[in-house]
């Protein structure tokens, strides 16, 4: 590749032919501040609509400033990026943007974690000199999940190439013209009216509170004050090694005592392991992967602990519902559990037991509102919190996280093996569950697999494992877009596999819509990544159905593993959906109050 050789402020620097100034600029440790710019998780989609003329530079020659974000450089080019012009050009672009923004930073759901809040103070905005009508839009809280407020969008498109480009759902896109442009569905169509998954990776990539959470806190906090309720909370393998990043730890960092303490401090009456629960589901999942290799089932079976990508499948790929495992995720597995199981044990009735789920994922705050999932009558899970939310009540309650001494979670919920931490991992639940199937398979134990060649931040990763003479392929997708690519190949006849994982979030769980924000930092969700592994590593138990109170509950309770009592309440189905949501919102739920008109 050809180089190129200019001048940023004074400092000569060569770089490769159709590097962008902004890019350029970076490799010096220049900062020429952004806003629609936005490198994505995957460190090849970016987006650089070049709209917002926030990065504005100088360049001698030129008579107009220049976008720096999407100007190429070129030979012998002089660029300025801090004159007078440029920066008085920034702050007019920053003042425009907040002439039609609402000006209620301290009640924002984003405040102290936006961006447009931030380049104000960046840039010294302490006055707006534009005034002048302002666009109204309607709040849509009409999902479980994704709240959208349009009078906060500026345009950015961020959404639009993480919902277009990565995921490929295609729910948003520029919508209106001139003064009323903002990103939406088609129609400005409700967001539950539409195929969103609910992933949130929109969520993760606005720089403002366009695109917000649905918010459960009050309800947790609620029910822990509720008379006569024993509120039990489980927590997902992929919040330990990002929680940590709330309070000042570096990114990857094993904060799993210190979470149960500060949960324990909040008022949970029980503090059990989502791990657990997913040794329970290889278990399941396991169980149905040999029944169907063994008995001429259907083949690829597709892990269905994603509830993102499951919406994607009864969405977009009607016609494929029977070839995911039928096995509910592990947090609507453990809330069926302690609801039953748990709930005789301790003699609680379960109408008395309020399972909270903390998740990394926002699209899991819809799936316990699925209809499907229940037993007997009881929501297997009743609220679902972020981790960010638990950081959030955490600061509340006033805990200081970092001072707090490592506790245990409790037993007999709370033990789990190494297979169970990696779900967090994009191709931890295929190697869990390969873990598992070896075994069954062949009746002998040995060490635990370490499937090397299914882990790793690739979108698309593919291989193949000899299980007792049969040469077991797998395929391992992150993305939505990715998984899209595979189904496709698989309707298509180019592609043939035993096994897939998929996973609607870049990298897996450790890079949930509901994850602390990350600005696009892959490297940050590297490090979650290595973080899982080195958990699995440093357990005494690393295969699921090693463990002993796995074992236990089998025995008392479930009977055989994919038996009929297993099937009642650890199984579901799915249904087709061509046009959104079809189930309305439970009687017995209460939606949060989102109306910012009425507090």
């Amino acid at each position: 590749m050809n180089q190129v050789t200019l001048t940023i402020n004074g400092r000569q620097i060569t770089v490769d032919e159709g590097t962008t100034i902004l890019e350029a600029a970076k490799k010096l440790n220049i900062h020429i501040p952004t806003l629609c710019y936005f490198k994505l998780h995957d460190d090849r989609t970016i987006n650089d609509p070049g709209s917002c003329r926030v990065c504005v530079v100088e360049v001698e020659g030129r008579r107009n400033l220049a976008p720096s974000c999407s100007t190429p450089v070129a030979e012998g080019m002089n660029v300025n990026t801090s004159s007078i012009r440029a920066i008085k050009a920034r702050r007019s672009v920053v003042e425009l943007l907040l002439s039609d923004h609402p000006h209620e930073c301290l009640l924002c759901e984003k405040n102290l974690n936006c961006e447009l809040q931030s380049l104000a103070a960046e840039l010294g905005v302490r006055e707006l000199p534009y005034q002048g009508k302002k666009a109204t839009y309607e709040i849509d809280n009409s999902s479980y999940s994704i709240i959208r407020d349009m009078e906060k969008c500026v345009y950015c498109r961020r959404c639009e190439t993480m919902c277009n480009e990565v995921q490929q759902i295609g729910v948003l896109s520029g919508v209106y013209r001139g003064f009323n442009s903002v990103v939406a569905p088609a129609f400005n169509l409700p967001m539950a009216e539409t195929n969103c998954t609910f992933c949130g990776q929109c969520v993760s990539v606005c720089p403002t509170a366009s695109l917000t959470e649905v918010h459960y806190i009050p309800d947790v906090w609620n029910a822990i004050n509720a008379e006569g309720k024993h509120v039990v909370v489980q927590t997902a393998p992929a919040v330990r090694v990002a929680l940590g990043e709330e309070f000042g730890y570096e990114p990857g960092t094993i904060v799993t005592g210190k979470m149960v303490a500060a949960l324990r401090s909040l008022g949970f009456d029980s503090v059990f392991d989502t791990d657990f629960a997913a040794d329970l589901t290889i278990m399941e999942e396991a169980s149905e992967f040999v029944h169907r290799l063994q008995h001429g089932g259907k083949l690829p079976i597709l892990t269905s602990c994603c509830p993102g990508w499951i919406q994607l499948l009864e969405h977009s790929f009607p016609d494929m519902l029977d070839i995911p495992s039928t096995c509910k995720s592990p947090h609507q597995m453990f809330g069926a559990i302690t609801k039953t199981y748990f709930a005789e044990k301790m003699n609680i009735n379960p109408k008395d037991i309020i399972v909270v789920s903390v998740m990394p994922c926002l699209a899991k705050k819809f799936e316990a509102h699925r209809p499907e999932m229940e037993y007997e009558g009881n929501r297997d899970v009743d609220i679902v919190i972020s981790t960010r939310e638990l950081a959030k009540m955490i600061k509340e309650a006033g805990i200081d996280f970092t001072s707090l001494e490592d506790e245990d979670f409790d037993n007999p919920l709370g033990v789990s093996s190494g297979a169970g931490d990696i779900f967090a991992a994009s191709g931890g639940v295929l190697e869990a569950a390969v873990r598992t199937a070896a075994e069954m398979v062949t009746g002998k134990a040995g060490e635990p697999i370490e499937f090397i060649d299914v882990r790793g931040y690739d979108g698309i990763k593919e291989a193949s494992i000899d299980i007792d003479g049969t040469n077991v392929k797998v395929a391992v997708t992150n993305g939505l877009g990715n998984a899209r690519k595979i189904l496709n190949d698989i309707k298509a006849g180019k592609a043939e596999y035993h096994i897939i994982e998929i996973m609607a979030c870049p990298g897996g769980c450790i890079g949930g819509g509901g994850q602390p924000y990350i600005h696009g930092d892959s490297d940050i969700l590297k490090k979650r990544i290595e973080a899982i592994y080195k958990e699995d590593a440093n357990k005494e138990l690393r295969k699921s159905h090693e463990n002993p109170y796995i074992k236990k509950l089998y025995d008392e309770y479930l009977g055989e593993p994919y038996g009929t009592k297993a099937h009642e309440m650890l199984h579901t189905h799915f249904t087709p959906k061509r046009s959104g949501i079809t189930h309305e919102t439970p009687n017995d739920v209460k939606k949060p109050n989102t109306d910012k008109n009425n507090p």
